[in-house]
């Protein structure tokens, strides 16, 4: 054999040596290019699979967690939260740089490396998992966590997964990694109602998040884990563990050194769990909450997290809760100490299933009463009290329980009657009557003290609350001019025309009551009530503000005051002396009221500034006491309650408006009073009403000076002659 040949036969096997070579790199360059194809259209095709489950770019780009509503008290005082999820919504910024660095040290340590998944952790949980045969553990980053907390269910499927990481990756193209961290902070479960770090900080600990130390950040970042497993006031000792794992891996991951890791691990589990929120004023805020749900809808209102400013005076709500309550305990301890428990009318069968078995037994009913308060130049609600017990019942009285007013009606019957021309110092006779009643049968008014005076004025029988005057005053006006004038003034109930409306025999609410009193030191003009000031969305934006209340005149300016007077007149020397008795010294009117056999007991009455009302009373309108009446109950509460009320405002009179005039008449004949006359009284006028002439019963060229005479007292100048009369 030649060189030549055995050259070409080298050459010959390098060349296939070169070609083998060669077709191995292609066939494996070939193999690679083929999974790369398969790879990219498994990928294609797994999102297309899943993509119409995937959140669209605006639920992506409009992200809002659940928040809570609060609703403020006057004075900016949270009085009460409404939510689905407790959460309050805290920027980044606020919170410590120890809770983040657990947070990663914990869930994951390579979270700003990586573009929402990890695809190397999790291959290593994998490969663990098939070579020790152990269930394959969670690689969830945190971006993949928040994905399934805010798109997904958290059912443990391989098509959820997928799900996941491909919404992961979405949200990871559409915020920035702080903004993640945000929102996964804020959008956590940490158990107990608590959804993000900063109600979980007041949960727990009683601090807000800035406030939290390394410990406080360890046991947080370990709760979301298992929020009930590792509840720090359910399970303390796993709580503990858990935390004592989060600081380990902080030392692990670097932010804390192994000293300061070891140091911490040895100390005990501190918490301190915030006690369970009782809301104040609890019958105004569920008014309030069924406002807003009425208006805005359940979900707004339990997740947008509104901030609603009412009018509440937080102050005078505490002050009425405390007197209303003290005046009901005291008229409980004394209906049980005189009525036993076989006693049908003031006990109730209930079934007790404490036993082993159901058994019957009775109760006491409990006694009830409302209390509302307005300011008069706003129509701001100030104070609402619906009821005793608000877990008991939240039924509210104040403006749902229809109840007869009795004698707290008959201002309305007055007013009817000098808005068409009468006098406060016109003489009724108080003498028995027979009436015809609603149902056609005939009807005998009688008075409460079972007494009748003979000639009255109308000043004096609505001070005193005569029966008979009102039910023969409501017959010269009319039950549908009377209708006509309380309707007007703010009473919205049905009131049946029949004679007995002048004693109260139509039910209303203590609300309508409270507005139609107002009319009076307002002058005429009825505002409005108005509980809620301004409602705020999670941004701030105003969504409804009410600055003022509608207005409108409904009364005469001079009707108002003469009404006023005279209802002054029930407080200074009538059936509402008991608020001057207690001490209230301010100039004021009101009426008390009590309705057949003492069921309902009323006192409304009003300040230039306040107008306030109390109601006491049973729910099944049981007898309250044996001549028990509203100056006995509701008139303590009312006082007590405006001289509080009135501790920081100024003594204000009322406002004397044009076209009133203040004249001395003789109380016989209604004509200008002169020396001679026996009994005269200094009284106000409208030029409508005022006097003509000198009284000519009683001639004299002197009449008398007014300037020294008591407004609205009768004098008695001489000895009457007393004439007798037939009943």
């Amino acid at each position: 054999m030649n060189l030549n040949t055995e050259f070409l036969r080298i050459g010959w096997r390098r060349a296939r040596q070169l070609w083998d070579t060669r077709r191995k790199l292609l066939l494996a360059c070939g193999a690679l290019l083929l999974v790369v194809i398969v790879f990219f259209v498994a990928v294609v095709k797994t999102y297309n699979t899943y993509k119409k489950d995937l959140p669209s770019l605006s639920q992506l780009h409009n992200i809002e967690p659940s928040l809570v509503t609060k609703i403020y008290a006057a004075d900016s005082t949270v009085i009460k939260e409404y939510f689905t999820e407790r959460r309050i919504l805290t920027p980044l910024k606020r919170m410590p740089p120890h809770l983040i660095d657990a947070l990663l040290a914990t869930e994951d340590r390579r979270f700003f490396d990586h573009w929402g998944a990890s695809i190397l952790s999790m291959c290593r949980a994998v490969w663990y998992g098939f070579w020790s045969g152990e269930r394959i553990k969670a690689t969830s980053t945190i971006t993949q966590q928040l994905a399934r907390t805010l798109f997904l269910t958290p059912e443990r499927t391989i098509a959820r997964k997928i799900k996941e990481i491909l919404t992961a990756i979405k949200i990871e193209r559409n915020y920035t990694k702080e903004e993640i961290l945000e929102m996964y902070l804020n959008q956590c479960y940490f158990g107990s109602g608590a959804y993000g770090v900063e109600a979980a900080a007041q949960l727990y600990f009683s601090k807000n998040i800035e406030d939290l130390n390394i410990s406080d950040c360890a046991i947080l970042v370990g709760i979301p884990k298992n929020p009930s497993r590792y509840s720090p006031i359910k399970h303390p000792d796993l709580a503990l563990r858990r935390r004592n794992i989060v600081l380990r891996s902080m030392k692990d991951f670097g932010r804390i050194s192994a000293e300061l890791a070891d140091s911490l691990r040895s100390l005990p589990l501190e918490v301190d769990p915030a006690s369970a929120p009782v809301g104040e004023a609890p019958y105004f805020t569920e008014m309030v909450r069924r406002y807003l749900e009425r208006k805005y809808g359940e979900d707004v209102l339990y997740r947008e997290g509104l901030s609603v400013y009412t009018t509440l005076n937080l102050e005078l709500q505490k002050t009425a809760e405390e007197l209303l309550s003290g005046e009901l305990d005291a008229r409980q301890m004394a209906m049980e100490r005189t009525r036993a428990l076989t006693d049908t009318n003031y006990t109730l069968e209930v079934i007790d299933s404490t036993g082993e078995e159901p058994v019957t037994k009775r109760e006491y009913k409990q006694i009830q009463g409302a209390t509302v308060a307005l300011d008069n130049s706003n129509g701001n609600i100030l104070v609402l009290i619906g009821g005793k017990d608000f877990r008991q019942s939240k039924f509210n009285r104040a403006v749902q329980a229809l109840r007869q007013p009795g004698s707290g009606f008959k201002p309305f019957v007055y007013t009817a009657a000098i808005d068409n021309g009468s006098r406060p110092t016109d003489i009724m006779y108080d003498i028995p009557i027979i009436l015809t009643g609603e149902d056609g049968k005939e009807w005998s008014p009688e008075n409460f003290d079972e007494i009748f005076r003979g000639p009255v004025t109308l000043r004096e029988a609505l001070a005193k609350s005569i029966n008979v005057i009102s039910a023969k005053l409501i017959q010269k006006v009319t039950p549908q001019q009377t209708i006509f004038f309380a309707s007007h003034m703010g009473i919205s109930s049905r009131l049946a025309p029949y004679p007995s409306l002048a004693l109260g025999s139509s039910e209303v609410t203590l609300w309508e009551m409270v507005t139609a009193f107002s009319v009076f030191p307002n002058g005429g003009i009825r505002v409005e009530p108005k509980y809620v000031l301004k409602i705020t969305d999670r941004y701030g934006k105003i969504l409804e503000e009410k600055e003022f209340s509608r207005r409108e005149e409904v009364l005469s300016a001079q009707t108002a005051y003469v009404m006023t007077t005279m209802l002054g007149s029930v407080i200074n020397r009538g059936t509402g002396f008991g608020a001057r008795a207690r001490g209230f010294t301010h100039p004021a009117g009101g009426k008390t009221g009590t309705s057949d056999f003492c069921m309902d007991n009323w006192f409304t009455g009003f300040t230039r500034q306040i107008t306030a009302g109390v109601w006491i009373g049973y729910d099944d309108k049981t007898v309250i006491g044996k001549n028990v009446t509203g100056a006995h109950t509701a008139l303590p509460v009312w006082a007590d309650f405006m001289i509080k009320a009135h501790e920081s405002l100024p003594v204000e009179d009322f406002k004397i408006p044009p076209g009133v005039y203040f004249k001395t008449t003789c109380l016989q004949s209604g004509l200008l009073a002169t020396d001679q006359c026996p009994r005269i009284m200094t009284d106000v006028f409208t030029q409508a009403t005022l006097p003509e002439g000198i009284c000519d019963l009683h001639p004299s060229d002197e009449v008398p000076d007014t300037t020294a005479r008591v407004l609205f007292k009768e004098i008695q100048q001489r000895p009457e002659k007393k004439e007798g009369i037939l009943f």
